[in-house]
């Protein structure tokens, strides 16, 4: 959707397929860098604005042992004073609806639910440009590079959830194979992630986490498990040699550079894509310009999202090591 604004703001007529037959507003939420709302404020007018009144800023967070001591402070502070605004956090239905919202407003964009994607190659032949923007398992993206990057386990299932509480305290806990997040999503409500060894179902995951400190025994045991959703860590590897093909196709989100979650970088990175995609075709706008589009989108886009790939995967090994005294020693001379 977010590609389809960018484009529509450039001139295009946009037709967005998809699959399912409704949108489906599942999930908890999104954390939003600074870099990603500027990107929103450029997509549309009013956007960023919208996102704004309806997320919540994140500041004051931490990683601690099970037991509760402090190791670090996340890097909150430091982004919102460079910035010049906070990291937000917003409910991925609230994402949805602004941007559905925005899609409405623009006219000219035909949104066709219940309808999958035919071959790229036949809708090549249809339209002037075709985005792959359907996620990790990228029917677009197979067609188009094969198998080799495809999506990889990482052998680590994660689970999350939205409490209905306030949590007194943000950020992580990192034990031994395993971690628990806690941000703010919206007054009286708690955003959390996990993974844990052997956590198969929400009761093991329940007992895994009994010892920890409060409140996450409290957070999940006052939240009922039909809400939450386990799902398996991938990622995509190896990296792809390029986000275009044949100047006339892109990839962009998932379908270009899925990730594991631990940077919090998946949907900033999507919404970067959508927009470098939008502006590099009105810069070099005019017949027979598209590749020329495509390749300065890639030049921008693909190391950079690439880079954040690879840091989110070092990050996810560090956090479920099971050695952690020297882990948490380094943590410590974190500022």
């Amino acid at each position: 959707m977010a590609s389809a604004l960018g484009l529509r703001r450039a001139g295009w007529r946009v037709t967005v397929l998809e699959r399912r037959a409704g949108l489906e507003r599942y999930g908890t939420a999104f954390g939003i860098h600074p870099t990603a709302q500027a990107a929103l404020d450029r997509l549309g007018e009013g956007v960023g604005a919208a996102l704004r009144h309806l997320a919540v800023p994140y500041r004051d967070a931490h990683i601690r042992t099970p037991d509760g001591r402090r190791l670090a402070r996340l890097p909150l502070e430091r982004i919102e004073r460079k910035a010049g605004c906070p990291e937000l956090l917003i409910s991925r239905p609230y994402m949805i609806d602004t941007l559905l919202a925005a899609l409405e407003e623009t006219g000219q964009v035909s949104l066709e639910l219940g309808r999958a994607a035919p071959d790229p190659a036949v809708l090549a032949r249809e339209y002037d440009l075709v985005v792959g923007a359907d996620g990790i398992n990228s029917a677009v993206r197979t067609a188009l590079f094969g198998t080799r990057s495809r999506p990889r386990r990482l052998g680590t299932a994660a689970w999350i959830g939205t409490a209905d509480l306030d949590s007194p305290l943000h950020g992580e806990t990192w034990g031994a194979g395993g971690f628990f997040g806690l941000t703010p999503v919206e007054p009286g409500r708690t955003n959390w992630y996990a993974t844990a060894p052997g956590a198969t179902t929400a009761e093991v995951l329940r007992t895994l986490f009994t010892g920890w400190h409060d409140p996450v025994p409290r957070i999940l045991g006052g939240t009922d498990p039909a809400g939450w959703i386990r799902y398996e860590m991938r990622h995509l590897y190896p990296a792809l040699p390029s986000f275009v093909h044949g100047g006339h196709i892109a990839l962009v989100g998932d379908a270009a550079h899925a990730m594991t979650p631990n940077l919090g970088q998946g949907a900033c990175t999507a919404l970067l894509d959508a927009e470098a995609l939008a502006r590099a075709v009105t810069r070099h706008a005019g017949p027979g310009a598209l590749p020329e589009a495509l390749r300065a989108y890639d030049t921008e886009r693909r190391r950079a999202a690439q880079r954040v790939a690879l840091a989110s995967r070092t990050l996810h090994r560090l956090m479920t090591t099971r050695h952690t005294r020297t882990r948490d020693a380094l943590l410590r001379l974190l500022p």
